[in-house]
């Protein structure tokens, strides 16, 4: 239960309050070990490309080669995604709010021998970093936790060099608006209105939420549209299925689409920095 102090915090400061809310909730969740939060395997290390790049996005938005590329894996601690982009080949940046998934990141770089540079940061305050510093950045899914995703674009947006490529996944609207699972006639409801402001009610533990976070609904026009406005050009658009796998969230997907990918591209250096 949310007391009447802290929704008092969130109405006087809803950035910050989400910033550590979250932070202290993948904390816990990078501590209990939840799949999310679970370094990457010797069988990922095997082939670590195919690991993060299974569609090939970032090869093809980077013209075929990452190797010597720079990028920057946003909120993308735990022990995955930087040290797999380091092992193949990439200069490596790995922001994220929570320390101890960074520790993840460490910890795991110091067994494997990889050079990976970390940094403890909300993915909307990139001051850290210089302007047009990266070749790409890697975002799995993790906008859901930023009340304002136009920031977090326009972040991505500076730190990119002209023509560099931001690949990003997103929980869709509809996902976050509808129940955790169907319902006993087989339904699936949609339980929040579209136009939700504020962070969303909490949800029954599932895949797709994760306990203990404050996340956010953002909207296609906020998705699509802002990254338009930041400066970018979209070159691809995914939606990943999830409809064959087993149980609730199998399920589910079978009525939304759980997350969109997209792949993006920076063309307007005029407008980020507005």
């Amino acid at each position: 239960m949310i007391d009447a102090g802290y929704n008092r915090r969130m109405e006087l400061d809803p950035r910050r309050t989400a910033i550590e809310r979250n932070r202290q909730a993948w904390n816990d969740l990078a501590r209990q070990g939840v799949p999310l939060a679970r370094p990457a395997t010797a069988a990922d290390f095997a082939d670590p490309l195919r690991a993060v790049d299974p569609d090939g996005w970032l090869r093809r938005g980077l013209g075929g080669s990452v190797v010597g590329k720079r990028v920057l894996c946003l909120a993308a601690g735990g022990g995955r995604q930087g040290p797999l982009h380091v092992a193949a080949g990439m200069e490596v940046t790995v922001v994220d709010v929570s320390e101890a998934m960074l520790e993840k990141d460490r910890a795991v770089a110091e067994a494997r021998g990889c050079r990976l540079r970390l940094c403890q940061t909300s993915m909307d305050d990139l001051s850290e970093l210089r302007d047009d510093e990266f070749d790409a950045v890697v975002q799995p899914v993790s906008s859901c936790y930023a009340s304002d995703v136009a920031a977090v674009y326009r972040e991505v947006a500076r730190v990119l060099r002209p023509g560099g490529v931001y690949v990003s996944q997103h929980k869709t609207p509809t996902s976050l608006q509808a129940a955790s699972r169907l319902s006993g006639n087989g339904a699936l409801e949609l339980r929040t209105p579209y136009y939700h402001e504020g962070p969303l009610p909490p949800s029954d533990p599932c895949r797709t939420r994760e306990p203990g976070t404050l996340e956010f609904l953002h909207r296609w026009e906020q998705l699509i549209g802002g990254l338009c406005r930041a400066g970018f050009v979209v070159e691809d658009l995914g939606e990943p299925s999830h409809a064959e796998e087993p149980g609730d969230h199998g399920q589910r997907s079978r009525y939304v689409a759980p997350y969109v990918r997209i792949l993006a591209r920076r063309v307007l250096a005029a407008d980020v920095r507005r």
